[in-house]
């Protein structure tokens, strides 16, 4: 039995998080060679964010930071 603290938590289809399990249900629904390469794909990206703590908000933000660098410009870019 589930307790309502658990609500927090990530939703996991037995060890496997719910955006690692979505991209193998396309694949059941449109079986093809290129739909299992990219549910393997995406499968193994999830499971590699989740192994090192990130989720997708997460690792978009940081990957916009090291896009944008170190410098950060205080003026709007239209005013520049």
């Amino acid at each position: 039995m589930a307790h309502w603290r658990d609500s927090a938590r990530p939703v996991k289809l037995w060890v496997m998080d719910f955006r690692a399990a979505f991209p193998l249900l396309v694949f059941l629904l449109h079986i093809r060679l290129w739909t299992f390469m990219l549910a393997v794909a995406a499968t193994v990206f999830f499971a590699l964010l989740g192994r090192f703590g990130f989720t997708v908000a997460v690792f978009s933000r940081w990957i916009r930071s090291y896009i944008a660098g170190p410098r950060k410009i205080a003026q709007p870019w239209w005013k520049v």
